[in-house]
């Protein structure tokens, strides 16, 4: 008897089956039985299911004579499953990367309840991911499992049957099956829920829940779309034949009504000249479920009484009213916002009328961000080497609390900030271009490039439209022509950026500033910082920072970090800074892989872990200052090579170990070599090459030169270095770590 029944319906899916029943059998638990059911399908989604079930004995293909819908599909499956919880699968969505794994782990935790509720992320064509917006519902804490009376909200997540795991026994024994026609799993999901006597919840993205850009139910303007009150009436029927289940009367209907709204009002479900007749079918709908006591918000209240007396013309005249209220909306804000330009215009104007304060200097960062990079490393010298001059920083409201209390906040675009454009002598930024800047005469503006140039940057990416994509050249050289001094930390990214940035600027090749705290942190920092991320105690945290695929328009993901830790036991810790868009949640981390992608400091994050895994990221240049190992790791080299341009291809001139899998990357830390004599001689040789100035002092050279005008050469390379704050966590020359059976994992 396998652990899992996974039952995918199969009907004109055939582009999307493939990846579909392929994300099921390579799941890291394979404990399972795949029941693909063939729903009489006009394409080849039956010869795919055949090819499938002959290649791995799992698969048990079941092949209808009529098509039956979704619906009855599942019920084919349901009949011939063995295993002791079932799972649905749609044919066009997949499993995630070690779903089932965590499933299995969570109901061993919960004891086996009769249904394990999990979340899922929209997988939009676009390539771009979004997790479930109410996943809160889903969390872990409190007692598990549970009732439905416990977890009430869990009624309003999306009444789907493949986000859960159902117990066989239990469904067996209630008799639930789905029934036919559109909306199907209306009807199987509240029944379940209110019946299941313990329910649980896994906090985790289990399901890509495909967003097709053309067909699918959900977009298919069709009459059956009136089925859905059918399904209600089914729902209730349940409540009518189980008394014990009336509490939930209320929470139904409204939950009913909210449904009918919305299959009225999406513009692709119902055929033209069908919604007067479907919003009178929701009246007596209405009418016939209403619940006594059933309290409505007040924000909803306009909306269930259309539905409750059926006012088909009244909404078409409220649409229409919202529609002209909204643009007359737009043009008050449109016109007001042309104003305010306008003042701001004449305010900045009026500003650079005035001279200039030589005891103030404006720092800015890229997007406006918070207190980070060359530039905070700068402020920070500034007020350490140059106290009588005031320092203020321009960046969005919601990171002021990032920025040091003796540092004057400042809101872009406000006229307090275009008074320090305008005033401040001396502008810091990392941007190419400041919004905003016209430079005045004796205004200087010092600029911290990003990184140390392995990739083309600059000009040279005119030759790279893929990695240059929407780069405006011109635009980009009116801003070099506004730079004064150029910061950078070695001789290579000097030759390169004064070459592929053409300019009358300086160059004060004096370090890179924001390394200086490798040099000052201390070990109780990086305890602090390490506690702060979740990092226990004696554990090797690897800090994986990729370089962003700018080629791409989305990210592109190379290394299973949850194998990757798996593999390496409980010792290994994970720091993932892959890339995630900050607006998204992260889809699935156990507590060995800590998703640090929207975290504001990646110096802090460098200064906690005890090494660093990357491909071609500049932070490798910076990370060598620590004198920690580096190891490289890049399945698509040959990609990158050609789309991005290398000036220095790190396969040929490595920091430390190499890996060119992921298989290989597992060995290189479980049998020591990514911190081994040869990984130290490597990395002493990259050092001399990218870090020679590195001694914690390359912010208070550049204060001293510009502020003070105290140095007047080029920095000699410094005899002797100052040692950066050991590793945190003290690791042996050569650590072994016992790797578990090999089939334990595939």
């Amino acid at each position: 008897m396998p652990r899992f029944s996974v039952i995918v319906p199969a009907y004109q899916v055939q582009a999307y089956l493939r990846e579909c029943l392929e994300s099921v059998l390579t799941q890291s638990y394979p404990d399972l039985e795949l029941i693909a059911v063939d729903d009489c399908s006009p394409d080849a989604c039956g010869a795919v299911i055949d090819e499938f079930a002959a290649r791995d004995p799992r698969v048990r293909p079941v092949h209808l004579p009529a098509n039956v819908g979704l619906g009855p599909a599942r019920n084919a499956g349901m009949a011939r499953a063995t295993g002791d919880y079932l799972v649905f699968l749609d044919g066009d969505d997949t499993l995630t990367p070690d779903a089932l794994l965590a499933v299995a782990d969570r109901l061993k935790e919960t004891g086996d309840p009769d249904v394990l509720v999990y979340d899922y992320a929209r997988a939009y064509w676009t390539g771009e991911t979004v997790r479930n917006q109410v996943a809160a519902q889903l969390a872990e804490h409190g007692p598990a499992p549970f009732t439905l009376a416990d977890r009430p909200g869990l009624l309003g997540l999306l009444a789907v049957a493949w986000n859960k795991a159902y117990r066989r026994e239990f469904v067996e024994r209630e008799g639930f099956t789905f029934p036919p026609g559109y909306y199907e799993d209306t009807p199987w999901t509240y029944p379940v829920l209110m019946t299941a006597g313990t329910v649980a919840t896994l906090d985790r993205v289990c399901v890509h829940y495909r967003q097709r850009r053309a067909g699918g139910i959900l977009h298919t303007t069709s009459e059956r779309h009136f089925e859905v009150f059918g399904q209600y009436d089914r729902v209730f029927a349940h409540l009518d034949a189980h008394p014990g289940l009336e509490r939930w009367r209320p929470v139904l209907f409204r939950r009913m009504v909210d449904h009918l709204l919305t299959v009225y009002t999406r513009p692709d479900r119902l055929p033209r000249g069908s919604r007067a007749a479907f919003l009178r079918r929701a009246r007596d709908q209405y009418r016939r479920h209403r619940t006594p006591g059933a309290s409505v918000p007040a924000r909803a209240r306009v909306r269930h009484a259309l539905v409750r007396f059926g006012l088909h013309r009244t909404y078409r005249t409220l649409r229409l009213a919202a529609a002209l209220g909204r643009r007359a909306g737009r043009m008050r804000r449109r016109a007001l916002r042309g104003l305010r330009r306008a003042l701001l215009r004449t305010h900045y104007g009026v500003q650079r009328l005035l001279p200039l304060d030589t005891g103030r200097v404006l720092f800015t960062v890229e997007d406006d961000g918070g207190y980070g990079g060359d530039p905070a490393a700068l402020e920070s010298a500034v007020r350490d080497h140059a106290p009588h001059v005031r320092t203020a920083w321009a960046a969005r409201p919601e990171l002021h609390h990032t920025l040091p209390t003796a540092t004057r906040r400042l809101v872009p675009g406000t006229a307090a900030h275009l008074t320090a454009l305008a005033r401040s002598a001396y502008v810091v930024t990392d941007r190419t271009l400041v919004p905003g800047l016209v430079k005045r005469k004796g205004q200087i503006l010092v600029h911290t490039p990003p990184g140390t140039p392995l990739a083309y940057a600059g000009l040279d990416l005119q030759d790279r439209p893929a990695a240059a994509r929407d780069t405006d050249f011109a635009r980009l050289l009116e801003g070099v022509d506004q730079w004064d001094h150029v910061v950078t930390g070695d001789r290579h990214s000097t030759l390169t950026y004064e070459r592929v940035l053409p300019g009358r600027y300086r160059t004060l090749e004096y370090g890179r500033p924001r390394t200086d705290r490798f040099h000052t942190a201390t070990p109780q920092d990086v305890a602090v910082l390490r506690d702060s991320l979740g990092v226990p105690a004696g554990a090797v945290a690897i800090l994986y920072a990729p370089a962003p695929r700018d080629y791409r328009r989305t990210p592109v993901g190379t290394l299973d970090l949850e194998r990757v830790v798996r593999r390496l036991g409980p010792r290994f810790v994970i720091l993932s800074r892959a890339g995630r868009p900050q607006d998204q949640p992260l889809e699935a981390a156990s507590d060995r892989v800590v998703d640090v992608s929207a975290h504001p400091d990646v110096m802090a994050l460098c200064l906690a872990s005890d090494a660093l895994v990357t491909d071609f990221s500049p932070l490798m240049c910076d990370y060598a200052g620590l004198d920690r190992p580096i190891v490289l790791h890049a399945e698509d080299r040959e990609a990158y090579a050609a789309a991005r341009g290398l000036y220095v291809d790190p396969w040929t001139f490595p920091p430390g170990a190499v890996a060119d899998s992921e298989d290989e990357l597992i060995e290189i830390f479980a049998g020591g070599r990514w911190c081994g004599p040869r990984a130290t001689r490597l990395r002493a040789a990259f050092r001399d090459r990218f870090c020679p100035h590195d001694d914690g002092r390359a912010a208070e050279r550049v204060v001293r030169t510009v502020l003070l005008g105290e140095f007047a050469e080029p920095l000699p390379v410094p005899p002797e270095r100052r040692s950066p704050v050991p590793a945190a966590a003290a690791a042996p020359e050569t650590p072994v770590v016992s790797l578990p059976p090999q089939p334990a994992v595939f």
